[in-house]
């Protein structure tokens, strides 16, 4: 038998009803994080495959701990290179993933057995492999990413549905490894700070696995090379697929063409002498650079780790002794690429490591627990309880702890019911996403919400708009809500690359974009710089303004911000989370009721997530200089504008005045609220919404009809 050579088409998902009850039997079968005692049930004496994703590794792997107690039971390590698993791999990506794999199965040929490689879709492939060698378990981590979350449940559908020579089908065990030691999932806070009160133990990672021998006659298959890879990927792509080569420039660089096309200055230059772009357009070369001899990174232009467990941790140790020089080549490789991905105080321990940790190279409590042991050795056995004694330590406990706060908060929100709408996890250059969808059938709409707000701030107008024949989007964006707050610089050009990729990747239809404040000029940043994603932009009390005959467009730089603008982001939050209900009413003037306890309770709670206080910091930084009027210009498609008119954070007299003077062809509404009337008046923006949307679907659809 030939994984490698099984190559499927796609097939149709399990329906609805039928994943939720998928998913709800996974959930019940979860394998304590530090459990080695066998599973026994039906199929206790057959074999055992452990089904590797995100999880590459033996050391600290739960689930291969399980599969191996059971003494005679044959292991059967398997990988699948599932197009959907892999949906949003950049070439860098999916590069490191190879070397990961590479490694992984010399680690398991040394203990005599192998990892079997799969190309197609993972139920096929698992239900052929389970019926091959007679398995009664399959071990796989429990998933928060809504795409591979489906693709578990297809494989448990699969199986479900199967015959088999044993009788009964095989069942599917969940594991996970988290960093805390919690008793059950639904009773870990949401609120970080009332986490952090119940003071849980951390649990220690578990050593690595002994696998039994593979004596099973199998062919194993061979992990491909990147150019296989990338064909196979390609083969297996979709007409929706033709907008992914739009990710693979950036925003900047789009930007930047643009005005020189307009010849219109800007506080930077597009071209060197020779004409060549200064930046280079292709965001993930991924091989562009040279390959360096016992290299810990792919390529000399490479920030991050790549190779298996071994590399990994030699890799996190040099790190943690960045202070204290090292006449090891490869160990002063990686410092002098600290100082390169230092491009804020801490943020090298995300660049360095966090493709390895998302790939599962090494696991957050292991790579947890090695920092923590080396700032005990320096410290007599002992933590100091003034903080760390080194800032790569600080910098990796705090990023180690931020990346499991958030995918503690993805996975309570898949096992267990919040809120109004489903929640869905996206995961974006490594970034978990929270978003939801609704509706069934009509236009696509992508609802952006303002900045310290959430998805939940469209509460009133999801479902709605739903009704009245939409499909809608909603999504929370990276730095705000229960999405993940990464140590990143914030900007407008960053969010509006992150609407980009969850259109393409997600949604995978042109949206009409609507957008609240902040979120308003990041879809209109979207519009104008990618017009073919957007059927049409609305602007709820948009941030931005509009600048007569622009002949000037400074582009905003990413600066490290200094201590001060971290002070005064600290003392913002504080001030900020002891008059948030105020401030609060002052932007609902119309309908101070509005402004519930719902609503306040999860603004406090945000601010309290590990990574609040940098976002707030982007505040002291933002440059929304890129007028309105030429987003407008530059989308080309039709606009609307609905402006609260007694908003208190914009002059909306006079903004819309210049709207009226120099935007002629942007539609107006002005209605009598405050800053956010999509939640303020939900029935008058629901309303104006739909109408609008509906004319905007009527004439292409006209256009149709004359046509035949």
């Amino acid at each position: 038998m030939s994984l490698l050579a099984l190559r499927l088409g796609p097939l149709l998902p399990a329906p609805p009803h039928r994943r939720r009850i998928l998913r709800n039997r996974c959930q019940a079968r979860i394998v304590a994080s530090n459990a080695t005692t066998p599973v026994r049930d039906a199929g206790a004496a057959a074999a055992a495959v452990v089904w590797f994703k995100h999880d590459l590794r033996i050391d600290d792997h739960p689930g291969l701990a399980a599969a191996v107690a059971e003494p005679r039971r044959p292991v059967v390590p398997l990988y699948v290179f599932d197009r959907r698993i892999l949906a949003g791999y950049s070439d860098k990506m999916l590069e490191l993933l190879l070397f990961a794999l590479k490694d992984l199965k010399m680690a398991l040929k040394s203990q005599d057995s192998d990892l079997l490689v799969g190309l197609g879709n993972a139920e096929d492939i698992v239900l052929k492999l389970v019926k091959e060698v007679q398995a009664g378990l399959i071990f796989t981590e429990e998933e928060v990413e809504y795409r591979v979350r489906n693709v578990v449940a297809n494989v448990e559908s699969s199986l479900s549905n199967g015959s088999f020579s044993r009788g009964s089908s095989p069942k599917i065990v969940a594991w996970s490894a988290p960093l805390y030691d919690y008793k059950s999932l639904e009773e870990v806070s949401t609120s970080h700070d009332q986490f952090l009160k119940t003071k849980l133990p951390m649990a220690a990672p578990l050593a690595a696995a002994t696998l039994p021998a593979l004596n099973l006659g199998l062919d194993t298959g061979s992990v491909p090379t990147l150019e296989e890879l990338k064909g196979f990927l390609k083969d297996s792509t979709t007409p929706e697929d033709n907008w992914v080569p739009l990710k693979n420039t950036s925003a900047r660089s789009i930007l930047k063409k643009m005005l020189s096309q307009k010849k219109i200055k800007s506080n930077t230059t597009l071209s060197t002498a020779s004409g060549d772009n200064v930046e280079d357009i292709t965001m993930d070369s991924g091989t562009s650079g040279r390959k360096i001899i016992n290299s810990m990174f792919a390529s000399e232009n490479s920030l991050e780790v790549r190779g298996g467990t071994e590399i990994t941790l030699d890799a996190l140790a040099a790190y943690l002794r960045y202070l204290e020089g090292t006449g090891n080549a490869s160990w002063q490789e990686l410092h002098d690429k600290v100082r390169l991905a230092e491009t804020r105080d801490g943020a090298s321990f995300y660049t360095l490591f966090g493709p390895a940790i998302q790939l599962g190279v090494i696991s957050r409590r292991k790579a947890y627990n090695d920092t923590i042991q080396y700032e005990k050795d320096r410290n007599a056995g002992l933590l100091s309880p003034f903080g760390y004694s080194t800032p790569t330590v600080k910098a990796a406990v705090d990023a180690i702890c931020l990346m499991e706060w958030y995918w503690l908060l993805a996975l309570r929100s898949q096992v267990s019911a919040e809120g109004n709408y489903p929640t869905r996890i996206w995961r974006w250059k490594g970034y978990l996403v929270q978003y939801t969808f609704v509706g069934n059938e009509g236009p696509a709409v992508l609802l952006v919400h303002g900045f310290g707000a959430f998805l939940e701030h469209f509460r009133d107008n999801i479902e709605n708009i739903a009704d009245m024949g939409h499909q809608v989007w909603a999504i929370t964006l990276v730095g705000f809500g229960k999405s993940e707050k990464p140590n990143v610089n914030y900007s407008e050009l960053f969010w509006s690359e992150l609407l980009r990729d969850f259109i393409v990747d997600v949604v995978r239809e042109p949206v009409h974009l609507v957008g609240n404040s902040i979120g308003g000029y990041i879809c209109a940043v979207a519009a104008g710089l990618w017009p073919s994603l957007a059927k049409s932009l609305v602007l709820l009390n948009s941030a931005g303004s509009v600048v007569p005959n622009y002949s000037f467009v400074p582009l905003s730089e990413e600066r490290r911000t200094s201590w001060l603008s971290r002070l005064q982001a600290q003392l913002l939050l504080l001030f900020l989370r002891s008059r948030v209900e105020g401030i609060l009413k002052e932007y609902y003037p119309t309908r101070t009721e509005r402004v519930d306890k719902p609503l306040v309770d999860q603004i406090l709670r945000a601010s309290y997530d590990p990574g609040a206080v940098t976002v707030l910091e982007s505040v002291f930084n933002f440059n929304l200089a890129i007028p309105l009027n030429f987003l407008f210009d530059s989308f080309g498609g039709k606009i609307l504008v609905i402006q609260g008119m007694k908003d208190p954070l914009t002059k909306s007299e006079a903004f819309v005045t210049m709207l009226r003077e120099h935007c002629s062809k942007v539609q107006i509404r002005e209605l009598n609220a405050g800053h956010a009337p999509h939640d303020e008046v939900p029935d008058e923006v629901n309303t104006l919404l739909c109408e609008w949307m509906k004319r905007i679907e009527v004439k292409p659809a006209l256009e149709k009809t004359k046509a035949i």
